[in-house]
């Protein structure tokens, strides 16, 4: 029987309420990402964690959740995105609740973890979901371009949001803001959402979801900790693991008669790389975070809620250009404005090249503000292609997929510009530093710029200012170079997506095609 090509049935206001209600749950799971950055030190003070267990309080999460996603995506498929919404939104405001009243470190890492595994399920359902709910591929553009600035939003207010609570309430209230919106979601969902799962997936494979986990949790947790500490053997073993792991578990897809991912996605055009370009927007979003942030810090001088304040104006800035890069992309073909995307992240970390020590405010912000609205654009408009690539039954796993290349370009960028900025700083802050500086205090100066910093403060006015400015100078130096490893990156980004995504649109915004009776491929109800 042949198939019928019908309208495409446009949403209407319950979807776009809908919309909305799943759009809060993932601005708190995207700021959960940060929120901590200021209640450190109020945890300290209560929790007494040691050295490693504060550490772990900053990091589970992110691994869980990274490591989770691809198990979380290929689950929702199979029991239903919206069944594992719900899940996920009572497993992360339960988990919230705990980590409000956690009485120790170790039952506030076990928190942290389980926050992890609901935001797992919460990032690709969804995303997944909104494949679901826009059919015409016009709306479904501007819903992808606000989900898009809602994830990139939430990372960047997550600490302004600490340090407000921070300023009236005890630590435990960063965690007590999610569950209002957890609670929201689980009552307005069944009425607003939509059911969707695969009825055609197969069993869920158990085996393939521990592998998974096997392959991508040692890799990221390599690769951060090599950014953070430096390259040792234990690290470099961790990912070397990771990707043995990871080459069992392809082989396992590979042969199973319903894989967790159907590796046939990545012979659909335009779908590999879009997750190419996807990590390499991520690889410099992420990447370069950390020299504005010290430079706004460390440089300027700034205090941790001041210059968290200033590192929202680019936010702010490109708040509105996801969903203008979608409106623009049905008239303009999308690998033209992924690689024009690139190519204005390029001059925004040209103009971070001019940066100094002495350079007003304006000009840091300026060029953050460029390269952010640059990327957000490649950003909103690949995930619309993922998603447009991939059969709706697979929208799950294509949503994970498209979040943990996310992950793995964000651990990239912050190994490989952190460490080029690191080289850098090490090398020229010894040039400049003042002779009469004494062996010790010329070692810790030239680790860090935050130690620098540390051991000005307890020099003699002339000498401490000596050793500010050759760490200052020093520091805006490795910047200056890591801004040129983004922009390289950012040229490779833009020379992939002329060439392997020119020509490639997402589903037909036109019309839809009705499955012939009796060959049902999904389930979906309200």
């Amino acid at each position: 029987m042949t198939a019928t090509t019908t309208p495409a049935p446009r949403a209407g206001r319950r979807e776009w309420i809908g919309f909305t209600v799943l759009m809060l749950p993932l601005l708190l799971v995207s700021m959960d990402v940060s929120v901590l950055y200021f209640a450190v030190p109020f945890i300290s003070e209560e929790l007494r964690p040691s050295a490693t267990q504060q550490l772990w309080i900053f990091d589970i999460y992110g691994f869980v959740l990274a490591g989770l996603l691809i198990t979380m995506g290929a689950l929702g498929d199979r029991i239903g995105r919206r069944r594992l919404l719900l899940l996920g939104a009572t497993a992360f405001g339960a988990a919230s609740l705990l980590a409000a009243y956690a009485d120790s470190a170790a039952t506030l890492i076990a928190a942290r973890a389980v926050l992890g595994v609901g935001g797992a399920t919460l990032m690709p359902s969804t995303l997944a979901l909104v494949r679901n709910m826009f059919h015409d591929a016009r709306q479904r553009g501007t819903a992808i371009g606000i989900w898009t600035a809602t994830l990139t939003g939430g990372i960047a207010i997550g600490p302004v949001l600490s340090g407000v609570l921070l300023e009236h309430f005890w630590w435990g209230s960063i965690f007590l803001i999610n569950i209002p919106a957890m609670l929201m979601l689980l009552l307005l969902a069944p009425a607003l959402v939509p059911e969707f799962r695969n009825r055609t997936a197969g069993r869920f494979d158990l085996v393939s979801a521990v592998l998974s986990l096997g392959a991508l949790l040692p890799v990221i947790y390599g690769i951060k900790e090599m950014a953070r500490d430096g390259v040792d053997a234990g690290r470099a073993l961790a990912v070397v693991a990771g990707l043995l792991v990871g080459a069992l578990f392809l082989h396992r897809q590979r042969t199973r008669a319903y894989p967790m991912i159907d590796l046939a996605l990545f012979r659909r055009r335009g779908f590999a790389g879009s997750l190419a370009v996807n990590l390499l927007a991520m690889f410099a979003l992420v990447g370069f975070a950390i020299f504005t942030t010290q430079h706004l810090q460390l440089v300027l001088g700034m205090s941790p809620l001041r210059a968290a304040l200033w590192s929202l104006v680019p936010s702010l800035a490109v708040g509105g250009v996801a969903p203008a890069a979608a409106a623009l992309a049905q008239r303009v073909e999308r690998a033209y404005l992924i690689g024009a995307g690139f190519g204005i992240a390029v001059l925004g970390f040209l103009v971070l090249t001019q940066v100094t020590p002495d350079s007003p405010l304006w000009l840091m912000l300026t060029g953050a503000s460029v390269y952010a609205g640059g990327l957000v654009v490649v950003m909103s408009l690949v995930t619309e292609l993922v998603l447009g690539a991939a059969p709706p039954e697979q929208a799950g796993v294509a949503s994970a997929l498209t979040e943990s290349s996310s992950e793995l370009g964000g651990a990239l960028g912050m190994a490989i510009l952190g460490s080029v900025g690191a080289a850098v700083y090490h090398r020229e802050v010894l040039d400049g530093l003042p002779a009469e500086l004494p062996l010790d205090a010329r070692n810790t100066a030239q680790e860090t710029l935050g130690g620098a910093l540390a051991v000005a403060k307890g020099l003699p006015a002339e000498l401490g200012d000596g050793v500010l400015h050759a760490a200052r100078y020093a520091f805006t130096d490795g910047l200056h170079l890591a801004a040129y490893a983004a922009m390289a990156a950012m040229l490779l980004g833009a020379a992939t997506a002329l060439v392997a995504l020119r020509g490639v649109r997402p589903a037909d915004p036109a019309a839809v095609t009705a499955e012939p009776t009796g060959t049902p491929m999904s389930s979906v109800s309200r």
